[in-house]
């Protein structure tokens, strides 16, 4: 065998793809650096040039490996469904089995024919046995256990999933229509600058009422840093599983009425100030936001707690265990390194602080709730989809607690396309396939617990990602990643086990570089797809999508968070912009010509008759509501007229303002909750977007 042919054998036995389709059809080859890179970051010990000899033995090795491990990793099946699983014990020695079930109970397991010789591995001959879990076992999280002379005892997770998420079917035999918004964007009277948890319960209230809408779908709530300076992307966390106290709303604080009469004042002399710039259309300063809002919140820490107040936190503490401790000691120690200058004049003890950063989650959770149930008061269906990252901030709160569940060595991105013609690097860590299915995926299933306690829904961004993700060596362009695969039924089966126990439906952004059976995957497992207009074609290549061919299983919409506002996106302006931060490989008035040209099909096609921008808006709002589509989307800018991008892709703060923009309307001016129903668009928008 050649050395190429053993490097893509090697690859395979450990699921790191030598090349892939892109977007646009195309075959791309992976460089072998990238390929032994990405195996050597999942532990293979092998040199930056193997030779034949090398290969040969790491082959070996993985074999020797496999064939002398009593158990899988982990064992996943679906409810109703006999899964096979392989033991290894020591050749002629007896393998005794058996289920614990979660919750209490045992189950048997049943062996099959294997007729595999056995393997010498370090002098010590091991055979092969295979069993099946039967098809009556509970859903849920369950261990094999395994006993066997010589090896003594073993245990593996065995996860049964759902066969099907069936939370969205009464979506299909009535489709409903809701509305998706930046949360910090979107302001009232009463904010400090930025969106907060009441302005989401009232943002809520006023689509169900005023628009007739059935969810709101919001940016992920992920907790950025502990303190100033914060990340502005949602995307980009500190920790997936607990929230981010910026969104807290000071005045729905219970504790607020315990304050002095003179620390009341200038709590309001604070919240007047930062009152003033709900009107201001300049870009959303987070830090000075956040500071000031923590400068009142260790303020109401530090009051008495009344009797019942003090035994809820400590049953929010109790409840969210070892994950809460660790998050919020990685807060504490964050803040006692701290320079002089960034460190708050009253940090004293870890402990204290500990329980400072438990104490905000618990108001965080606490807000977030009130408002999923003024959601649902008003009439959603639904109420809150909240918003799933792909994934963290290498430096953040969930990098350091599940460090061994994660690949430090790689960074998490996407290859380039004819969005990014680059590339992108997320600057983020992916998880270890085999380390996450040793724990059961115990980290995963934590965080999707937590993530739905307080929604009816969520929206998995790049659910591509269950199945493989593109990781980039550390250093290296966008260019230089490959693919590497992770058990897709473990993830998707946990993620529709946890919405399943949360009553939750499940909406995954399938976009981009995809594998053309994953959508079918998905629907199967009854998770619903995302489909733009924009992106959406006949099958043939003859045009953009008939409505009636539009997926049943999905949720559809004008846009996404990705792309401008529609006003600004008929206008051209996220090529000009994309120009003006050099982005583009093609000129921009080639690249100009060719999205006109395509845009203009699906104008003719969506929006006949339609002659200004906002009639084409409202037109192709209405397209979208007459496919059958499970859920259609509007997006709350489009219901105002904004034109300013949320966020471009593959940009830093240093280039564009991403996830600092308020919002405004289509004259530039700020725009206020408790003036939305009387914008002439958002009546007309929000009536061609009804079902």
């Amino acid at each position: 065998m050649t050395i190429p042919d053993l490097l893509a054998q090697l690859a395979k036995r450990y699921n790191v793809a030598t090349g892939y389709t892109s977007a646009s059809g195309k075959y791309v080859e992976i460089p072998r650096s990238s390929i032994i890179y990405a195996l050597a970051a999942l532990g293979v010990p092998i040199s930056a040039q193997p030779d034949e000899e090398e290969l040969t033995g790491l082959l070996f090795r993985e074999y020797t490996q496999r064939m002398s491990r009593p158990l899988p990793p982990a064992v996943v099946t679906t409810a109703g469904t006999e899964r096979q699983f392989t033991v290894h014990v020591h050749d002629g020695a007896p393998a005794r089995l058996h289920i614990e079930l979660e919750g209490g109970g045992r189950a048997e397991v049943y062996q099959d024919d294997n007729f595999t010789p056995p393997a010498h591995v370090d002098g010590q001959m091991w055979g092969e046995a295979t069993f099946h879990v039967p098809g009556n076992l509970p859903e849920g999280y369950h261990e094999i256990h395994l006993d066997s002379d010589g090896i003594g005892k073993a245990c593996c997770p065995l996860i049964v999933a759902p066969r099907r998420l069936e939370t969205a079917d009464p979506l299909l035999a009535r489709p409903r229509t809701g509305v998706m918004a930046q949360l910090y964007s979107v302001r009232s009277r009463n904010s400090w600058g930025i969106g907060d948890f009441s302005d989401l319960g009232l943002l809520a209230e006023t689509v169900a009422t005023e628009a007739g809408a059935d969810y709101l779908l919001i940016n992920p709530l992920h907790a950025a840093e502990p303190f100033p300076p914060v990340e502005d992307s949602p995307y980009l966390p500190t920790s997936r599983r607990f929230i981010n106290p910026i969104y807290l709303s000071i005045a729905d604080i219970p504790e607020l009425d315990l304050l002095p009469a003179d620390i009341r004042e200038d709590v309001e002399e604070l919240q007047a100030e930062f009152r003033e710039r709900n009107t201001s259309a300049q870009h959303i300063v987070r830090d000075e936001i956040y500071a000031a809002k923590l400068q009142v919140l260790r303020e109401l820490f530090s009051l008495p707690r009344p009797t019942a107040r003090e035994e809820a936190f400590q049953a929010f503490r109790e409840r969210e265990g070892e994950g809460l401790r660790k998050f919020a000691a990685w807060c504490a120690q964050q803040e006692l390194a701290a320079t002089p200058n960034r460190r708050h004049a009253r940090s004293t003890d870890h402990a204290e602080l500990v329980e400072f950063y438990s104490w905000l989650q618990f108001l965080c959770d606490e807000q977030l709730a009130a408002a999923q149930e003024r959601a649902t008061a008003a009439g959603m269906e639904v109420g809150l989809i909240t918003d799933l990252a792909v994934g963290i901030h290498a430096q953040g709160a969930d990098a350091a607690a599940l460090a061994q569940y994660l690949v430090p060595e790689a960074s998490v991105g996407a290859p380039p396309d004819d969005y990014n013609q680059m590339g992108q690097d997320w600057s983020q860590p992916p998880w270890h396939p085999e380390r996450l299915a040793e724990s059961g995926y115990r980290p995963w299933r934590d965080m999707l617990a937590t993530v739905l306690r307080n929604a009816g829904g969520v929206r998995v961004d790049h659910i591509l990602g269950l199945f493989r993700l593109y990781w980039i060596p550390k250093g290296q362009p966008p260019t230089m990643g490959t693919y590497v695969s992770y058990d897709w039924e473990a993830m998707v089966g946990v993620l529709t086990l946890e919405a399943k126990r949360a009553g939750a439906i499940v909406v995954g952004e399938d976009l981009g570089t995809l594998e053309p059976w994953v959508a079918g995957a998905l629907a199967d497992r009854g998770l619903m797809g995302t489909s733009i207009i924009w992106f959406e074609s006949a099958a043939d290549g003859s045009g953009p999508l008939p409505a009636s061919d539009y997926r049943p299983l999905a949720l559809s919409s004008v846009g996404t968070h990705d792309l401008p506002p529609t006003l600004g996106y008929l206008a051209g302006e996220h090529i000009t912009l994309r120009n003006q931060l050099g982005l583009l490989t093609r000129s921009v008035d080639e690249e100009l010509a060719i999205e006109r040209e395509w845009m203009d099909q699906v104008l003719d096609f969506a929006a006949p008759g339609a002659q200004t921008p906002k009639e084409q808006v409202v037109a192709l709002h209405e397209f979208i509501s007459s496919t059958p589509s499970a859920l259609t989307c509007t997006n709350l800018v489009d219901l105002v007229g904004d034109r300013r991008t949320q966020n471009m892709p593959g940009t830093t703060r240093a280039l564009y303002p991403n996830w600092c923009i308020p919002l405004t309307d289509d004259q530039g001016q700020a725009v206020l909750l408790e003036d939305l129903p009387d914008y002439e668009l958002f009546q007309q928008v929000a009536q061609a977007a009804k079902r």
